[in-house]
């Protein structure tokens, strides 16, 4: 089952973060959490179909070429010193897709997704996707929790327009 949460909550999703829900929507049966035990990489290759169809450059392995890096740091001659992967990212470079399992919550990997995002050249929004449960541990409330604490308490300031929670 797909769930989801936009932040900030006090805004609505835009078209094509619709567009992403719907990519997840499409797959639901082959990557529920509740019934699939899948690696993030088997998530992203169910993912890559519907996500390329509406423009998604998508990572395909984790050979060097095949990774989709964003840059993070220009330097001499506006040469790329600093990028980060992303497992997706939007045709005009404005919405990374960070696709996670069993590490989500367990080695607090969201968190570090929500920091390269931020760091990101031109990147506006962020959709973490992660398991609705993973060995008990209820994934998406986890990530719930924190993001609405991280919005309500209004003391960090991302440079994000939004972040997407998707529980799979």
């Amino acid at each position: 089952m797909i769930q989801y949460q936009f932040f900030p909550r006090s805004q609505g999703i835009t078209p094509e973060i619709r567009k992403v829900i719907d990519c997840f929507t499409q797959v639901s049966d082959k990557i529920d959490s509740d019934t699939k035990n899948l690696k993030s990489n088997e998530v992203l290759q169910h993912l890559y179909q519907p996500l390329s169809e509406i423009g998604y450059a998508v990572e395909t392995s984790k050979a060097k070429d095949d990774k989709i890096d964003v840059p993070v740091l220009f330097g001499l001659d506006n040469r790329i010193d600093k990028s980060y992967n992303a497992d997706a990212l939007s045709q005009d470079g404005k919405i990374v897709i960070e696709v996670e399992a069993g590490r989500a919550t367990e080695n607090n990997q969201y968190m570090k997704d929500i920091f390269q995002a931020c760091m990101m050249f031109e990147v506006e929004y962020l959709v973490v996707a992660v398991r609705n449960t993973y060995r008990g541990h209820k994934d998406f409330e986890i990530v719930f929790t924190f993001l609405e604490t991280l919005y309500i308490s209004s003391r960090l300031h991302l440079p994000l327009k939004g972040i997407l929670l998707v529980g799979y």
